[in-house]
């Protein structure tokens, strides 16, 4: 755990109790807060009791007199479509906002360091998508080379909840927009940015917030090293405000397809070759084609941005090379979960947009396409003509409307996971891949999109 600083006899609200508000409570209380929490879910006063924290509405007038801060939960809207009433509230009455990320910046480095032959460090990964397995993958990379490392964030676990670092630490943070976005306090020594694409549009009020949420990650101080995915007009434009002139080594570019040979440093993939240069000379090289957990050019993408984000703490080439031999994937993101008569049984779950729905499909030839779910904003133009697709199998509430967007696709519409497997099984032909790559989101059936993969692995072991 981590506790927070600067909150020694000040009395903190919390607002949301689930995993991320718990561990702050937690943190919060070590740091010699009184803590007050609100949750809107009928159990608020069992998980208030199980925090040890008393229940005091903030969404009621007056809420705020005495409370020198509000901590909330990154799902919880705090302006876009709507803010809270607990937030409004707060702010207001001028209460400072503020969310677990902000506490963990200004927490994390204690005196103890002063004893510390090597400071510890933060690598922070934002983007539309891959920003979960770049962050894994650099995670890996970092156990596989003998440092000492913790992943945390919006993947494994909540920042405050970590271990206090060690000598030489490397902490990897995953953070969404909904995270970077209200922290006050964002200091990586290292900031990765994968890639753009429009999505959560309505949190950040449209396209333009929603790029500024994640360029946050770069201007609240800066890191000493940024790592910019350029294949989007985006991200050209903040590693172009981060740099200082042609010699500046300080911002990494990458890319999947671009040949990146003027920058000072970059790092690209091409024809499933990965490439480093420094001033306009190549310096290593990895084949990234026969790499199992990193298929097609998405992943191809995360590689560059995880090389590039070891190679800026002095990890060596030939160690991330073999790091990546070993890395087995995330689960529900491309994830291999059979082959039976030459047929692959691939999820990618994790596809919840338009933008890694066509990812996943540039990844894999001859296609049997299970898609489908809550459709989020922008339609599904950018997914076709889908060259690699023989055919798509429909699932959802609404999968006859989904169904019709998809033209020039032989397409069945099939309504559930069951069914549409099934009938994906019967038809595929050796050489084919089965791919679970719904371009929607999952809670018009599931809970979450782990909950949609975990059934389409059920069905697909049930073979």
């Amino acid at each position: 755990m981590i506790p927070v600083q600067g909150v020694t006899g000040k009395t903190i609200a919390v607002l949301g109790l689930g995993r991320s508000g718990l561990a702050t409570v937690t943190a919060l209380q070590a740091g010699g807060a009184q803590v007050v929490v609100w949750d809107d879910s009928p159990t608020a006063d069992v998980k208030a009791n199980d925090a040890g924290a008393d229940l005091h509405d903030l969404t009621k007038q007056g809420a705020f007199d005495g409370i020198d801060a509000l901590i909330t939960s990154p799902g919880i809207p705090h302006l876009y479509p709507d803010p809270h009433p607990a937030i409004a509230n707060a702010m207001a009455v001028g209460v400072p906002v503020d969310n677990d990320i902000g506490l963990f910046f200004r927490s994390f480095a204690t005196a103890e360091w002063d004893n510390f032959d090597t400071m510890p460090k933060v690598i922070a990964v934002t983007g539309s998508n891959g920003k979960s397995t770049t962050s894994a993958l650099i995670h890996h990379i970092l156990e596989e080379a003998g440092r000492p490392t913790q992943l945390a964030g919006n993947i494994g676990r909540g920042v405050l909840d970590i271990d206090e670092a060690h000598d030489g630490e490397v902490i990897v943070l995953e953070l969404s927009s909904y995270q970077t976005e209200l922290a006050r306090a964002l200091t990586p020594d290292v900031a990765v940015f994968t890639n753009i694409s429009p999505d959560h549009l309505d949190r950040h009020a449209g396209f333009g917030g929603y790029v500024a949420a994640k360029r946050r990650l770069f201007s609240e101080g800066g890191p000493d090293r940024a790592v910019i995915g350029v294949d989007e007009p985006d991200g050209r434009y903040i590693a172009n405000q981060l740099t200082e002139g042609p010699t500046d080594d300080r911002v990494l570019r990458i890319s999947s397809g671009q040949k990146l040979d003027r920058a000072s440093w970059s790092v690209f993939a091409r024809k499933g070759f990965l490439s480093e240069y420094r001033k306009g000379r190549q310096v290593a090289s990895v084949d990234l084609r026969q790499i199992d957990g990193l298929p097609g050019a998405h992943n191809h993408q995360n590689a560059c941005a995880a090389f590039a984000a070891c190679r800026a703490l002095g990890i060596g080439p030939r160690v991330i090379e073999a790091a990546f031999h070993s890395f087995r994937g995330l689960p529900h993101r491309s994830q291999l979960i059979a082959e039976k008569e030459g047929v692959k049984y691939v999820n990618d779950s994790k596809a919840t947009n338009v933008d890694s729905a066509a990812k996943a499909l540039a990844a894999f030839k001859n296609i049997r396409w299970i898609c489908g779910g809550l459709e989020k904003e922008g339609g599904l133009d950018a997914l076709l003509p889908a060259p690699n697709v023989t055919k798509a199998y429909v699932i959802g509430r609404e999968a006859a409307a989904f169904a019709m967007q998809l033209k020039g696709l032989e397409v069945e519409v099939c309504g559930d996971m069951d069914t549409a497997v099934a009938k994906a099984a019967a038809d595929a032909q050796p050489g084919d891949t089965v791919l679970l790559a719904p371009a929607a989101a999952s809670f018009d059936q599931y809970d979450s999109f782990e909950k949609r993969g975990d059934d389409f692995i059920a069905r697909v072991q049930a073979l």
